[in-house]
């Protein structure tokens, strides 16, 4: 795991469940580079791993590329999300890569892409946040 911001606050238990680490970043870009790992305990009855587990890697990727880009400033609560799933995901790493496209006062636009250990795409994903003060929002999710 690379140094950033976002270790000034705990790893939230969903993050730590997926298996979350932070492998590279660019502040000043709006990027980042985080692995997963999927466990067999996340998947189907088709053996894959369920969709909505990869949805949580891409909202767990973009959220960090805001908050890295902001210095932690802002707080990004996800308020629209569109996911389209390109190949079965399957148990072991999977890479998310999310890059801001743009920040306004107080929304957001990202996008990312999540891939298996061959590098095949598995799972896009693009999200609209709303931006809040982060001072009023750890007071709201119980981190001040």
């Amino acid at each position: 795991m690379i140094a950033t911001v976002l270790d000034r606050f705990p790893t939230p238990p969903c993050a730590r469940m997926l298996g979350l680490d932070i492998l590279d970043a660019d502040a000043e870009r709006g990027w980042v580079r985080i692995a997963f790992h999927a466990k067999t305990d996340f998947c189907n009855a088709s053996s894959a791993i369920q969709g909505g587990m990869l949805v949580a890697m891409l909202d767990d990727t973009m959220g960090p590329a805001i908050l890295i880009m902001t210095r932690a400033e802002s707080y990004p609560t996800t308020i629209a999300m569109t996911v389209n799933f390109l190949a079965p995901a399957r148990p072991g790493p999977l890479f998310g890569e999310a890059t801001v496209l743009q920040l306004g006062k107080t929304i957001g636009f990202v996008e990312a892409r999540l891939t298996d250990g061959q590098g095949r795409t598995v799972a896009t994903g693009t999200s609209s946040v709303l931006l809040r003060p982060m001072p009023a929002a750890t007071k709201e999710i119980g981190i001040a």
